[in-house]
């Protein structure tokens, strides 16, 4: 009952807004020069697409403790949904700073995703990890791609996206030294999938 509460209380801080971070946002020490219409619209697209990734990862990270058979496991889990926790908050930020809004579909990429981290719990610690180093090898590529589309000039928004790329890469090889069992191609390809949809509509929307 009480891994349910806080399971409960996480989504609620999640969706709500009401997340804060515990790091300093990387853009505090970064100026933020004129950016044309354009180039701020780039860069919302692209923090939302970012700040959607956030919601998903709490979601992920929520339903693989849930489910977990081990507190160590649960442990890990928990570290890096902290910091993720930061990545949500930051992006949050941005977002608002350059005059743009989060996604309308946050609601269900975190209900998707909670689901998925719950099925992948329930499949045993291994293949949780495994599931949760494909995520971060994916979310890392993902991020290393809008580092080159960001506007050159957006240097908080870099700043953030470029410690977020450095956090996954770092849960990603947390998983592997715990004994990570690797996904199978097509559950890989579907989680592909999976992401090109979220990505797609959450940069619009």
């Amino acid at each position: 009952m009480d891994r349910f509460i806080l399971v409960v209380d996480r989504a609620m801080r999640t969706l709500s807004g009401a997340a804060s971070a515990r790091r300093v946002n990387p853009a505090a020490t970064q100026s933020a020069p004129p950016m044309t219409d354009a180039e701020r619209g780039q860069s919302i697209s692209l923090m939302r697409v970012n700040h959607a990734g956030e919601v998903a990862a709490q979601a992920l990270y929520q339903g693989q403790a849930l489910l977990s058979r081990t507190s160590r496991l649960r442990e890990k889990l928990g570290h890096a949904a902290d910091e993720e926790l930061d990545h949500l908050a930051w992006t949050r930020q941005r977002i608002h700073e350059l005059g743009g809004r989060t996604s309308v579909f946050d609601p269900i990429w975190y209900a998707g995703a909670f689901v998925m981290g719950a099925a992948a719990g329930a499949l045993g610690d291994k293949t949780s990890l495994g599931f949760l180093q494909a995520t971060e090898e994916q979310v890392e590529a993902h991020l290393a791609t809008h580092l080159d589309r960001l506007p050159a000039s957006d240097l908080p928004s870099r700043a953030i996206v470029s410690q977020m790329k450095q956090d996954e890469a770092s849960h990603a090889q947390t998983a592997r030294s715990l004994g990570a069992r690797p996904l199978s191609p097509p559950v890989q390809g579907l989680m592909r999938l999976g992401s090109r949809v979220m990505t797609t509509l959450a940069g619009k929307i």
